[in-house]
């Protein structure tokens, strides 16, 4: 971190700098505004010249006078407002694949006022660019593909010295008021920005703050294959956002572009393609030699969080210094609610980063996260390093309490059939889990007797078959607590990528396969008294394609299940004796003993200890519990059990006997 503030502060004492924070000493009313327009190395509108980028910046008056400031950066497509939307139609038909066939971010404006107010006074320039194809900037909207990065690299170059910029006029301007230090950071898009820039390894680029951000554009607009909406923006793409925020003049010249971008997202298949690989900032990770600072809603359904987890885990692969906010609201700043602690947090931390001063930001933990109940508590890390892989197994009578199992269920053959309709929302489909509804599987866990939290990636594999060629599949995990129901975090499936997303595979119609996908990760305590619910629907009515009616799935429950990330044991929850005879079965499917006569003995003991349970003989039950756990011991010192049986079930004995004693 090579700019030494302490002869900035020497030659001009006009920084100020307490309890490791810069302070308010510069005049916004003084202030230098002025714009400029940055050449870039992009010639996105194929005019035959490199697009130049509009940027208002405004610095300190003594930047004039030898005051060299370091820089907070914004570029945005939205600064010069929007175009109508033209969302895709998303009441059609799902496109099946036959056997030789392969295979919108919420436009806010950022926080008008916010940067220059707070950061200008405190002796940091701010400038404000507007991307490539919008308001006053060459060049065509590109959706976050190489272009777009590059058209943003030229400003930080410009400030190092590396590209050039020019007035109104076409005169030459120099940014030799800059240390060349810069900070980017955004909501949403212009969050996003930050994220690309930031693989590039640019010269000056110190640190990011993404707020809101996608690391994978895949991930936004796709899920497993399936065509998914953002978040209250059903039937957009990357070619209708690209459209929305092509505000500059003549902007038929960029039709072409318009089309290209339409044409190669793909949205019949919903497959990875080298269209999506373009914008996914994740190959290039390892490239980053700035900070990040990581804010996101764990509400936040537009931009979703899975685009901050597997960036996240990409800056910890790659040890790049970072910090993290997780916070319950939706697809906002914290400044919008957690004022005076985010603009501190974001002094200290660009202090720290671009001017230098030794602060304890890097010292403090890791991770800030907002708790339910709103309270603020800091972690070293995220997931929380105690949760642990839990798998929930499904069984049968997916209709009652205990339909969601801490130990494994012996395959019965039965199945559970729903339908699609896509007209209705999940919402309703959640509701009453006990009563039958056609358009639904729903299973539930028995009345947790302790608090579990959910920290990570929910998984789902699910054993069934569809009568159609094409289907969507969706899984909701679900809070049922007291009051309400409330979906805690959902995933979604196109079946014909059950083997790859890049890939699109014809499904033969009733046929079994087995479907696995991931849930939008989250951070979520399920609470005591409450019930965990997988609830699994075809078609999600605010985020899928949204087909006709009557698609028929069928699912094999005892040949499913769910992982979830959860800190607290929950194969801890109490037993009963009939979950230990079904596990017995289990066990004896899977080859865990080594006779028939083994199993007969253990199930004769237990349905007399249940006999005692039946009739209230509670010594008895205690008595004849010690006397299975002998039986177990004596099998296993006969080899005639296997180890992991054997610690299974006297790991529930155990929880019995405590139970009843």
């Amino acid at each position: 971190m090579g700019l030494d503030i302490g002869d900035n502060i020497e030659d001009h004492q006009t920084i100020k700098v307490e309890d490791g924070m810069t302070q308010p000493v510069f005049s916004s009313e003084e202030a230098i505004i002025e714009t400029v327009y940055v050449e870039t190395t992009v010639d996105s509108d194929g005019d035959g010249e490199y697009d130049k980028v509009r940027a208002d910046l405004i610095r300190p008056k003594e930047t004039e006078d030898g005051l060299k400031v370091p820089v907070i950066y914004e570029m945005s497509p939205y600064r010069a407002g929007l175009n109508p939307i033209d969302f895709h139609d998303v009441d059609v038909e799902l496109n099946p694949v036959d056997d030789n066939q392969q295979g919108g971010i919420p436009y806010a404006q950022g926080l008008p006022g916010y940067y220059d107010d707070y950061f200008v006074p405190r002796g940091y320039a701010v400038i404000l660019a507007e991307g490539i194809g919008s308001g006053l900037s060459d060049g065509c909207p590109t959706t976050g593909d190489e272009q777009e990065i590059l058209a943003t690299k030229a400003v930080v170059d410009w400030l190092n010295g590396n590209a050039k910029a020019y007035d109104e006029d076409g005169e030459e301007v120099l940014a030799d008021w800059s240390t060349g230090k810069v900070g980017m950071t955004g909501v949403s898009y212009n969050g996003t920005l930050p994220n690309g820039l930031a693989t590039t390894g640019v010269e000056g680029l110190e640190t990011i703050v993404p707020i809101g951000a996608i690391s994978s554009w895949y991930d936004y607009y796709r899920a497993n294959g399936a065509v998914i909406a953002p978040g209250g923006y059903q039937g957009e793409d990357a070619d209708s956002l690209a459209r929305a925020v092509l505000t500059r003049n003549n902007s038929e010249v960029c039709e072409d572009m318009m089309n290209q971008i339409e044409e190669s997202q793909d949205r019949l298949t919903g497959d990875y393609n080298e269209f999506w690989d373009e914008r996914n900032y994740l190959n290039n990770a390892q490239g980053i030699e700035a900070s990040v600072f990581v804010v996101h809603g764990l509400n936040d359904w537009n931009v979703k969080t899975k685009q901050f987890s597997q960036w996240w885990d990409a800056l910890e692969e790659n040890d790049v210094p970072r910090k993290l906010w997780l916070h319950q609201n939706g697809h906002s700043s914290p400044y919008s609610f957690r004022t005076e602690e985010w603009l501190t947090t974001l002094n200290k931390w660009f202090d720290y980063w671009l001017y230098d001063i030794d602060n304890d930001v890097m010292d403090e933990p890791m991770v800030d996260i907002q708790r339910q109940d709103e309270s603020w508590e800091t972690e070293e890390n995220w997931p929380n390093p105690d949760a642990k892989d839990s798998t929930l197994y499904l069984a049968a009578n997916s209709n009652e309490d205990g339909g969601l199992r801490y130990r494994p269920v012996k395959d019965s053959g039965q199945v559970n059939h729903f339908s699609d309709d896509s007209s209705k929302a999940v919402d309703e489909l959640i509701q009453d889990p006990l009563s039958h509804v056609k358009n639904r599987d729903v299973y539930l866990s028995s009345e947790l007797t302790n608090a579990y939290r959910l920290s990570g990636t929910v998984d789902v594999s699910i054993r069934a078959s569809i009568d159609r060629p094409v289907a969507n599949l969706t899984a909701l995990l679900v809070d049922y607590g007291p009051d309400e129901a409330k979906i805690v975090t959902r995933g979604w499936l196109d079946p014909q990528n059950y083997n790859s997303i890049s890939e699109s595979e014809a499904i033969i119609p009733n046929k079994q396969y087995t479907f696995e996908w991931d849930m939008q990760p989250e951070d979520y305590e399920f609470k005591e008294g409450h019930k965990i619910g997988l609830v699994i629907v075809s078609s999600d009515y605010d985020y899928t394609i949204r087909p006709e009616p009557g698609t028929n799935i069928t699912v094999y429950p005892e040949q499913s299940h769910i992982t979830l990330p959860l800190v607290g044991d929950i194969t801890k929850e109490p037993k009963s004796i009939e979950n230990m005879k079904e596990l017995i079965e289990f066990f004896d499917v899977e080859g865990e003993f080594e006779s028939s006569e083994t199993v007969r003995m253990l199930q004769t003991h237990l349905n007399s200890v249940q006999h005692y349970e039946d009739t209230k003989k509670m010594e008895k039950v205690i008595k004849h519990l010690n006397g299975f756990k002998i039986m177990l011991d004596y099998q296993l010192e006969g080899n005639l059990i296997s180890d992991d049986a054997y610690h299974i079930l006297i790991e529930d004995t155990d929880a019995l006997l405590n139970k009843w004693q």
